[in-house]
Parts: C-alpha cells; sequence; structure tokens
C-alpha cells in the first residue's frame, strides 16, 4: 500500500487528540496496494467487536471485507481492490456491548447519497483546477477589523429556484455564477452559507448534520461545492460556512452511539443530550471528539478554501444548563454552569484555525454575556474573531415594533448598545432566526400602512450599516419579503417589479457601497475613537444624531435618524466644524421609494453652538428616514 496509510506515528497523534489532518488518514481514500487499485477504509470504533465496510460492491454482505483492529488507537482499517471513485459504502460494526449492530456512514466520508438514502460515497478531492490564487494571496485584507465586512446569509436551497421545473433547486454550478453576480453587483463582501454538510432532513436547513466533511449532494458533488467557492473568490466576495460542533442529530446511521457506546457524546443524558432540539452533544472533554472537530473545521479551509466558520449556538456548548431545569443538568468540579471541557475545545478551536491560517475569520453565534468571546485566548478570551450582536437585534426589533407615536418612551433600545458596542469585535445580524417560526418578515414586522413599512425597514437597515460593526442581512430581507422565509420556495424575486421593492432593494445595494467606500464608515468599526454621540437624549422627537470617524482626521460623515412619520424642519444639529456638509444618503429620496424631501444636496454649517460643539447645521429630517452628511475634507 502507497498511500494513505495508518502509521504508528499516526495512531500516537489520533490517541492523544492532536493530528488535526485526520481526513488524510480516516475515512475512504482512493488508493493502491502492491499495484492493484482500490480504496482503503479506516474508522475509529474502539468499543467495535468486529468492523467491516459493506457496500454496493459486495451485495452489502459484512462477510465479505472484514476490517482489522489498530488496538493502539481504537481504529478500524482494510484495503479494498477494485472499489473506485463513487462506490457507495458503510461500516458494518457489531459491538462489544449490548448485542449491538448497525450499518453506520462514514464519519469522514467526503460524499454521500442524497437522502433519504444514507450510504457514504468513495470520493478523491483532488484534482480540481483552482483558479482563486489572487483571492487566497490576498484574501487577509478582507477579513480585518478595519475593512468593511457585509455578509449576505444564504439558504441555497431557498435562495433561487427554478420553478419551471418543478422548482428545483439551482446545483452549486448553476448557483455559482448567479450568485456572484448578484452579490457583487449589490455591494456584499461575503456570502455566508447556512450548513452545506450533509443532513437527512430538508427542514434541519442542515443544523442537524450527518456528514461533517461532505458537502451536502443535494446540489451537486464535491468537486462542484469547488466551482462554487472558486467563482465567488475569482469575483471577490468571501465565502463563510456554518459550523455546527454543538449538536448532531439522532438518525441511525449518524455519530450517536455510533459502535454500541456512546462515543461521540456523554452518556449520561443531562451531559449528553439536547432536550430542546432532540440532539446529542459532542463530548468535548474525549481527546478523539476534539481531535475529530479540529480537523474538520481545518478541512474546509484547506480543501474547500472557506474564509470563515461562522459557529452556531455556542452559548449551548459554553453552559452545562442551557435550556434545562434544575435537576437536569450536572454542575462542573467547581459548582459552576460552565461547560469547562468546551470552553477549552472553543480556545483550542480558535487557536489551531488561526495557527494554521491567520487570513480567515471565525465567528460566534453567542447569545449571552459571556465575556471576552471575541478577545485572544491569552487573555483569557475564547479567541473568536467575531461575535453575533444579538442584544442589538432584539432591541432593535423590539423598538421598531412599536408604533411610532410611542417610540418616545422606548428611546432606550436604540442607544443602550452603545454602552457596550466595544466590548467585542461584534456583528450586526438580521438573520434567518428572525424571519422562521411564526416571527414574519421584516417588512412584515414594521408597523403602519405599506409606506411606512417599507420607510421603517429602509431606516432599519440604515441603522445596521451605520452604527459600529460588521453587518449581516439574510436573503430576502433586501427586496422586503412580505411573507416569512419558507426553506421549500425561492426568495420571492417576482416583488422587484413593484416600485417599493425596487426602491428598498437599491437602498441596500447603496448602503453596503457607501459602508465598503467611505472609511468613516468602517475602519474603526470596533474602536470607541470610530463613534460619537451628538444628542442620543431626544426621545421627545425619536430623533438620534451621531458621527461616525476613520483614522484620518478628515474621514467624518454625520448620521441623523428620524424615527417617526412626522418630518422635523429646522432641525438643529451640532457638528464639529463649519464648511458644507454634503448631503451623500438620503433614505427618503423618490429612489428609494421614499417622499423625496431632504436639504438639496447638502448644508453649510453656521457658526452657532449646538449640543457642545462650535458649528451646527439647520437640516430637514425627511419622516422615517436616515441622513448622511459627509464632512468638509480639508
Amino acid at each position: 500500500m502507497t498511500t494513505p496509510f495508518l502509521t504508528d506515528f499516526d495512531l500516537h497523534l489520533i490517541a492523544e487528540g492532536t493530528h488535526y489532518r485526520t481526513y488524510n488518514k480516516l475515512g475512504a481514500h482512493l488508493s493502491d496496494l502492491d499495484g492493484q487499485p482500490g480504496t482503503h477504509f479506516a474508522v475509529w470504533a474502539p468499543n467495535a467487536r468486529e468492523a467491516s465496510v459493506v457496500g454496493s460492491f459486495n451485495d452489502w454482505n459484512p462477510r465479505f471485507h472484514p476490517m482489522t483492529f489498530r488496538a493502539d488507537a481504537g481504529l478500524w482499517e482494510c484495503f479494498i481492490p477494485g472499489v473506485g471513485q463513487g462506490a457507495l459504502y458503510k461500516y458494518f460494526l457489531r459491538s462489544n456491548y449490548h448485542d449491538y449492530e448497525a450499518e453506520k456512514a462514514d464519519p469522514y466520508a467526503f460524499a454521500s447519497e442524497i437522502r433519504p438514502a444514507s450510504a457514504s460515497k468513495v470520493w478523491n478531492l483532488n484534482g480540481y483546477a483552482w483558479g482563486d490564487q489572487t483571492w487566497m494571496a490576498t484574501r487577509g485584507g478582507a477579513h480585518r477589523l478595519d475593512g468593511p465586512i457585509a455578509i449576505y446569509e444564504v439558504h441555497l436551497g431557498s435562495w433561487m429556484r427554478v420553478p419551471e421545473e418543478d422548482n428545483r433547486w439551482l446545483t452549486y454550478r448553476e448557483a455559482a455564477h448567479k450568485l456572484a453576480d448578484y452579490v457583487q453587483q449589490m455591494g456584499y463582501t461575503h456570502v455566508e452559507l447556512l450548513p452545506v454538510c450533509e443532513h437527512p432532513f430538508d427542514g434541519s436547513w442542515g443544523y442537524q448534520t450527518i456528514g461533517y466533511f461532505a458537502p451536502t449532494s443535494r446540489f451537486g458533488n464535491p468537486h462542484d461545492f469547488m466551482f462554487f467557492v472558486d467563482t465567488l473568490h475569482q469575483r471577490g466576495v468571501g465565502v463563510i460556512m456554518d459550523w455546527v460542533p454543538a449538536h448532531f442529530p439522532r438518525d441511525g446511521h449518524g455519530l450517536g452511539f455510533f459502535d454500541g457506546t456512546h462515543l461521540y457524546e456523554h452518556a449520561d443524558p443531562r451531559l449528553g443530550e439536547h432536550q430542546e432540539w432532540g440532539t446529542y452533544v459532542f463530548n468535548y472533554g474525549r481527546l478523539e471528539v476534539r481531535n475529530f472537530l479540529i480537523s474538520n473545521a481545518l478541512f474546509w479551509f484547506d480543501k474547500y478554501h472557506l474564509d470563515g466558520l461562522r459557529v452556531d449556538a455556542v452559548a449551548s456548548m459554553l453552559y452545562l444548563d442551557y435550556a434545562r431545569k434544575p435537576g437536569e443538568w450536572i454542575p462542573n468540579r467547581y459548582g459552576g454552569n460552565e461547560n469547562l471541557e468546551a470552553v477549552d475545545f472553543v480556545r483550542r478551536f480558535n487557536e489551531q484555525v488561526y495557527a494554521e491560517y491567520p487570513d480567515v475569520i471565525t465567528i460566534a453565534e453567542e447569545s449571552t454575556a459571556w465575556a471576552m468571546v471575541s478577545r485572544p485566548t491569552y487573555l483569557g478570551g475564547l479567541g473568536f474573531g467575531l461575535k453575533w450582536d444579538m442584544g442589538w437585534m432584539h432591541d432593535s426589533l423590539e423598538y421598531f415594533s412599536h408604533d411610532p407615536v410611542h417610540r418616545r418612551f422606548h428611546h432606550n433600545d436604540l442607544t443602550f448598545r452603545m454602552l457596550y458596542a466595544f466590548t467585542e469585535n461584534f456583528v450586526l445580524p438580521l438573520s434567518h432566526d428572525e424571519v422562521v417560526h411564526g416571527k414574519g418578515s421584516l417588512l412584515g414586522k414594521m408597523p403602519g400602512d405599506d409606506w411606512q413599512k417599507f420607510a421603517n425597514l429602509r431606516l432599519l437597515l440604515g441603522c445596521m450599516t451605520a452604527q459600529p460593526g460588521k453587518k449581516l442581512l439574510f436573503m430576502g430581507g433586501e427586496v422586503g419579503q412580505w411573507r416569512e422565509w419558507n426553506h421549500d420556495e425561492s426568495v420571492d424575486w417576482h416583488l422587484l417589479q413593484y416600485l417599493p421593492h425596487q426602491g428598498l432593494q437599491h437602498w441596500v445595494r447603496d448602503l453596503n457601497w457607501l459602508y465598503r467606500n467611505d472609511p468613516a464608515m468602517h475602519a474603526l468599526d470596533c474602536d470607541p475613537r470610530g463613534f460619537e454621540w451628538i444628542d442620543c437624549n431626544d426621545a421627545d422627537a425619536s430623533v438620534i444624531s451621531f458621527l461616525r470617524r476613520g483614522r484620518n482626521p478628515s474621514e467624518v460623515v454625520l448620521i441623523a435618524c428620524n424615527f417617526t412619520p412626522v418630518p422635523r424642519p429646522q432641525y438643529v444639529i451640532g457638528v464639529p466644524g463649519g464648511g458644507y456638509w454634503a448631503e451623500i444618503l438620503n433614505g427618503d429620496a423618490a429612489l428609494y421609494g421614499g417622499s423625496n424631501l431632504g436639504n438639496g444636496g447638502g448644508v453649510e454649517a453656521q457658526e452657532r453652538p449646538a449640543h457642545g460643539r462650535s458649528h451646527s447645521l439647520v437640516v430637514t429630517l425627511p419622516p422615517l428616514a436616515m441622513l448622511v452628511f459627509r464632512a468638509p475634507r480639508e
């Protein structure tokens, strides 16, 4: 046998949990033995009494291809001549315990059958000719904290469908060019994909992962997914994937009770089960499990050139009592509710990712006040690059749900975020979670008549762009979809035949390009020097105003937002200097579906103090709109 093979050194590293390229050794790999081509199979199943490979090549009979046990690391392996690309297979395992036997999909499979079938596929990942060398050489600049990061969150199965062909999905290759065209035009810097790892149930959206090393076969094969990533890279768009190390489903062919024991999960349901989701929790204290997950994270950067991982449900990993009642969880050795093994795993994951791929980014969906999520591990942090600001999302949606006449009593929902805005490196998310399960669409959440709903949504998206932090918007929000997201149907692109929806999409596009092109809007996103309140206290008028600054003193923009449908003429805003302040964006412009009230392109500052500043602008604030003024350039 030439390659791959399991050396004693491989076994040693796997046993101690530090073999972070296990995907090159475990699973199914095309190889040869004494010049005879075939496939080498290897699986971790330390508590199995017998193991064999069953598949399309042996009539699924476990007697034909038994595996050899490597006791040092609890691994089974064998070489089967003549088995090649595309062959279907599983592992047949008979346990030392409970007379248990099962056919299991390969945890390291590179490809799988499309559901409801569940066999793994032999697949050679080599051979794809990448064309993204320019992107890969420079992508670190796309992930700097002082650069713009505007993320378009996408579910590949429902972004765009083909109605004339029984409403089928786009393939990876079809979606590649269409999505690249759209995202590039709209000014997004990155696409974030809901999980594309293989999963049996469409309705889980990929969050109940079975095949951690296999892009779902729903849209094509592994090389097709490489083409998808490659195409976006060649168009200057980064690709982030949702990654789910927090839990996994109970499906019989999956990781649960893998070799007749709780191998990947804890045996005690108080540690090993998420009752809320009906899934298993990984045993983060087991070295081989940690190795599996960290190796998996590195795999997507190595083989598929991904630019980032957004880690799902981090809070459920960090807390032993997450979604549990008293008596349903076990405290840690100090009596606390922190999952110390998970904390250690998360830190090790981030350290390893950034050590090997310093030009990528990791993002935490962490919904609590856990400290220092996006701070380095050597300072005591968890080591993520960015963290979702769930507090901003909840406060903002709560504020916008109120009729404008009542908003004066909820002004704190607008301003509270700035008390903590720089404690983490934040992403401001309006994600898929906010437009499902009866929550309605973003547009549907807005109060008022149709005109006010669109104006309110433009204002919400404007506030997201203007606030310090990186940005994320789920597909459909940018066109003003009326109904909530349905994973079985396409975004309602037909709405773009109507002017209000066209105007909203145009607004989002202009917001993205302003955010990207003006350093004052992004250069100090994660630095308190980049933000300065002008007036956060005008609750009676429901108006806020603030400055955003870049590193250069001349890079200054003023943002003013009116959260009522009442125009505010002769409104005074203090500014730090004189000259002509150009109105560079107006959410009430007719182009966006507004009433076209504004300031004729800009305002000359008056030498009249206001808000503690030497000069002031006297402006007209349009109804339910955000204005952006650029300071005079020196």
